[in-house]
């Protein structure tokens, strides 16, 4: 997907919403676990509820992985079902992979041309040559880590040289050498308020990928106060606040109103900014 028919789709739906697809087979409804595929049956119905007000899916390949084949096979069968019966949503394989160039380009192969998601979050401490090799695919993105809001965010990424410069500052602007916003993007957790300006002063076209709204403690509001743009950029991820909404039978409807709740929300953020 390019980066127009992603603003496209922003502004047509009027949302930056990104559902996480993190399936915890341990919190998905009781009654789901006797389908053939309780991961893949419990994805199915969230998306199938919430597509009316997202633009982006995240699976986060650690709940798919740690199932083992069975967790693969739903991985793969949700990005089908969004490829079928979704197109236009933005899909984001949360692997943050990253290693030396050789597997990094096996990782793009499987995640790009096997697989078809839109863009991999990368973690980028290894440089240069572990991400370029995701580079290399027309309308595909790479989610760069930057800023993350857990608390060993401040162990390395705030740590600052002797010229003042802050470890997440220096990955920002070196690997905007890398890539143009066309094909980059950056991971900002939503917890760090003002912090969003220090990023815009350093990518100012870039989207950004902003997980801990709801649950996390993150505020929609801040976020686009410092962080959006006049092209929105911004895709703003909600996880267990929509899909764990109920571990009812009602899960789906539940995760509707809360996607529903948070689209309305941003659809009027955006027209504070006049997106």
């Amino acid at each position: 997907m390019t980066r127009k028919q992603l603003i496209d789709n922003i502004k047509s739906k009027q949302s930056f919403l990104c559902v996480g697809l993190d399936p915890d087979i341990k919190k998905i409804p009781q009654h789901l676990l006797d389908c053939e595929n309780p991961l893949f049956e419990f994805n199915r119905q969230i998306i199938d509820a919430t597509a009316p007000y997202a633009v982006a899916y995240k699976p986060n390949l650690a709940f798919y992985e740690s199932l083992g084949t069975e967790g693969w096979i739903a991985f793969e069968k949700t990005v089908n079902y969004l490829r079928e019966h979704y197109p236009d949503q933005f899909i984001i394989a949360d692997a943050k992979r990253g290693d030396i160039g050789n597997t990094s380009r096996m990782y793009a192969q499987s995640f790009f041309e096997h697989l078809g998601v839109d863009a991999v979050t990368v973690a980028p401490y290894m440089g240069e040559d572990s991400v370029t090799p995701f580079l290399g695919y027309e309308g595909k993105w790479v989610v760069l880590l930057a800023l993350t809001s857990n608390k060993g965010s401040h162990d390395f990424q705030l740590t600052e040289d002797t010229d003042g410069t802050r470890l997440f500052e220096k990955v920002i602007t070196t690997s905007s050498r890398w890539a143009s916003p066309e094909s980059m993007m950056y991971v900002v957790g939503a917890t760090q308020g003002r912090m969003f300006e220090d990023i815009r002063r350093l990518a100012p076209d870039n989207f950004l990928l902003v997980p801990g709204v709801g649950a996390q403690g993150g505020s929609l509001e801040e976020v686009c106060r410092y962080g959006m743009t006049p092209d929105c950029g911004l895709l703003v991820n909600s996880s267990r606040g929509i899909i764990f909404a109920s571990d009812g039978t009602d899960f789906a409807q539940r995760a509707a109103e809360e996607a529903k709740k948070l689209q309305q929300q941003m659809a009027e953020e955006l027209k504070k900014f006049s997106v």
